[in-house]
């Protein structure tokens, strides 16, 4: 029997306040303090690995015993972490269809979660799949993104995205929603363009879901596996919130490798005008939701889209993105300097996987031009610490007898202040 790999909750702010607390400093920073006026919730990101993509890919497999590469042996591992780390939301990636429908799913409803899935186009055998618990929300919207364009022929790719709009379930308190978004980015390192476009696309669903009726947007929560590492300009872009990608080159654009392959480099635009996506990643015909509950029960809606007209923008290299994005993880251990890993197997062991959210304003620097407007935002409380790959090897890497897929579970404990 293998060993077990050893992971903390790290608390980012009331640690920091309890432990100024025992050092008798009374001057504890106001907005760790406690309140009345808050929503507690939790996040969990995983990529669980499709048990068919695991067999057509086994050369990456080859360190593992065979018997915990089976699904009947993954399955109960996976259901057992999740239970474990009780996650009020889910974002899972590589959820097979037919294992879904037969033990995904009802397992999860059987913990008392609602589960919405995106499978992916064509005849990829898997998707993506957003769960939250009943207890903690309720269901005001459902909006699935197919990247996949017949019209566009950059977009030839089968991955998708799933956005949800949710309500806190908080007695007799108004609360803004919570877009919630998830997603599986091509992982050919060679096509940046398609990456990118991809996220424009998902970053123009969020922006139409968490619009307000006031012109601000609620807090944001979108999780993946980006297949692009930290400090990448996909990577950057998403957490500046602008690109210039003149001169890039395509094979740069997510730094999963560093040879000299795919240097071509990014044409401007990206993408063309047909996609209907601004180089601010919005819709050009900006879609703005207007939620209505209908007969009283909140699961049940009716999506209104007012069409507000984009003015075209000149061809330019520069992206943009109008959310403050914050990374759960800092993606290097402080005291060494060493990578976390969020995924290992025979060829790499490397951060793909990330929580990114709408930080509180008194989080992040000011962002010259993002024009960022937010409802309150989130705090983030706590998250579960990630491992470098020597660790990793200790277990003898991922898949293992205690860890069933190549990818780690990322989990997040999130404040909105209300």
């Amino acid at each position: 029997m293998e060993g077990t790999i050893k992971r903390h909750w790290e608390y980012i702010c009331n640690h920091n306040k309890e432990k100024m607390k025992i050092l008798g400093d009374k001057n504890v920073d106001s907005k760790c303090e406690d309140s009345e006026n808050k929503f507690d919730f939790s996040v969990m990101s995983y990529n669980i690995l499709s048990q068919d993509l695991l067999e057509d890919n086994s050369h990456l497999y080859r360190h593992c015993r065979r018997p915990v590469l089976h699904w009947s042996f993954r399955f109960p591992n996976i259901l057992k972490e999740i239970k474990h780390f009780d996650a009020d939301v889910l974002c899972l990636q590589e959820v097979q269809e037919d294992h879904y429908g037969t033990e995904i799913r009802p397992s999860l409803e059987s913990l008392g979660y609602h589960c919405e899935y995106k499978m992916r186009t064509g005849r990829k055998p898997d998707g993506c799949a957003i769960c939250f618990k009943h207890s903690k929300f309720s269901l005001l919207s459902v909006n699935p993104v197919e990247f996949f364009r017949p019209d566009v022929p950059l977009l030839d790719r089968d991955n998708v995205g799933l956005v949800l709009l949710l309500q806190p379930r908080i007695p007799s308190t108004a609360s803004p929603a919570l877009c919630v978004a998830n997603t599986h980015l091509l992982y050919n390192p060679r096509r940046g363009d398609i990456k990118l476009t991809q996220l424009a696309m998902l970053l123009a669903e969020i922006s139409s879901v968490a619009h307000q009726k006031d012109g601000s947007f609620c807090p944001i929560v979108m999780c993946g596996d980006f297949n692009s590492v930290p400090g990448s300009p996909l990577y950057s872009f998403i957490k500046e919130g602008k690109l210039n990608y003149e001169g890039l080159a395509i094979g740069k654009v997510s730094g999963q490798e560093q040879s000299s392959r795919g240097q071509r480099i990014l044409s401007i635009p990206i993408w063309p005008p047909n996609l209907g996506i601004s180089q601010n990643c919005v819709y050009e015909v900006q879609q703005v939701p207007k939620v209505e509950k209908t007969d009283g029960d909140p699961t049940q809606t009716q999506l209104d889209k007012t069409e507000v007209l984009v003015t075209p923008e000149k061809l330019s290299s520069h992206l943009q993105h109008h959310f403050s994005l914050s990374s759960v993880y800092s993606h290097y251990f402080p005291d060494t300097g060493i990578p976390e890993v969020t995924t290992c197997h025979s060829r790499s062991a490397i951060t793909v996987d990330y929580i990114f959210y709408s930080a509180e304003k008194e989080d992040v620097a000011e962002k010259p031009g993002a024009e960022v407007a937010l409802v309150g935002g989130l705090k983030l409380l706590a998250r579960l610490s990630l491992l470098t790959e020597q660790d990793l090897w200790t277990v003898n890497g991922l898949p293992n007898e205690n860890n069933s897929s190549d990818h780690l579970p990322l989990l997040a404990k999130f404040r909105l202040e209300l």
